[in-house]
């Protein structure tokens, strides 16, 4: 409760909020982690879908596919918790300067955050794209072809190589996020990172660019995290409800 009333007043004093979310903020809506048992690392082997493999042959991207339908309906159904319901709480409320996630689930937006406040710096599976033309699909159009039987979509436009517009393995990071969420974290008062384990680079950079800039660092995981020594407060809990708690406090001050 204590450290619950220290972030609010911080919230509070903070003039630039960014939020950083990991796994943690989805599995609570039901989004399985790919790492966790019984995640789907259980069921296809993260070794064969890396970017080059996809490349490589049009057997690698049959497999990609496999695995990248058999995550969609997840995705798909899922809906926002508490945590992205009290982040876009902190957004109504003036607060929130932008979310750096690395959740590839548009479940920020779905809660209210605005697009253009949320840098995915894994990418979103809402889309699709070609390689060579860079035209974009909706990912429920790709989803029905291949339902109906199609085991590596091509593009309508070009016949060129369609992969969702996610990060794989052996992917460069997106340039312009990357920077973007650089920037965000040097510049901004207070960085909270929420259900990230900070173990996957570069994003596991971004608290400490903020720290190092003279930011206030508040970590929120279930487990402790190789930053915590680094950080003002951490509390391990369940993100959904710490979050909640902090933007009630925070609210009710500002009334």
């Amino acid at each position: 409760m204590e450290q619950i009333n220290a972030v609010a007043e911080m919230v509070l004093e903070s003039k630039r909020l960014v939020v950083f979310t990991g796994a943690g903020v989805s599995t609570e809506s039901g989004i399985s982690d790919f790492r966790s048992p019984g995640g789907i690392w259980d069921r296809f082997d993260p070794s064969e879908l890396n970017y080059q493999t996809f490349m490589a042959s049009e057997a690698g991207r049959e497999k990609y596919w496999q695995f990248s339908r058999a995550l969609w309906p997840e995705i798909a159904l899922a809906q926002p918790n508490p945590g992205h319901h009290a982040i876009a709480e902190f957004y109504n409320m003036g607060k929130l300067d932008c979310v750096i996630t690395q959740n590839i689930d548009s479940l920020h937006q779905r809660a209210g955050v605005p697009e253009e406040k949320v840098i995915e710096l894994h990418g979103t599976m809402k889309w699709v794209n070609c390689l060579e033309c860079g035209q974009s699909y909706p990912r429920e159009q790709i989803q029905a072809r291949l339902d109906a039987g199609t085991k590596v979509p091509r593009c309508d436009s070009c016949g060129g190589i369609m992969k969702p517009a996610t990060v794989s393995f052996g992917q460069p990071m997106p340039e312009q996020e990357t920077r973007q969420a650089e920037a965000a974290a040097a510049a901004c008062d207070l960085f909270l990172s929420v259900g990230s384990s900070l173990v996957v680079y570069p994003a596991a950079q971004m608290p400490l660019i903020a720290k190092t800039n003279g930011a206030r660092l508040v970590i929120i995981n279930l487990t402790p995290t190789p930053h915590d020594h680094h950080a003002d407060i951490v509390i391990n809990q369940k993100t959904g409800p710490v979050l909640s708690a902090i933007a009630e406090r925070v609210k009710a001050k500002l009334h």
